[in-house]
């Protein structure tokens, strides 16, 4: 158990050294992390309200049936379409 936490260790101090000695590693790095927060926080606020908020736990069974019924249907006329 000692030589796992030793090479967890190890793998850190190998990471944190890496990081010190940057120079263009470390704006990029926020770059990406600026982007990711953009990406995941502020477009889902705007732009992907839940579906299923504020429904009953019956209105959201029903949703999710009828929603692969009709994926399903799409599908299989797809495969249809696309045999003739």
């Amino acid at each position: 158990m000692v030589r796992f936490f030793d090479k967890i260790k190890s793998i850190w101090n190998f990471y944190v050294d890496g990081f010190k000695n940057m120079t263009w590693g470390r704006p990029l790095w926020i770059l990406i992390l600026l982007k990711l927060i953009i990406l995941f926080a502020i477009l889902r606020v705007f732009f992907f309200k839940p579906v299923l908020g504020g429904k009953t736990e019956e209105q959201r069974s029903e949703f999710v049936g009828e929603q692969l019924i009709q994926t399903t249907q799409s599908t299989d006329n797809d495969n249809l379409n696309s045999n003739n």
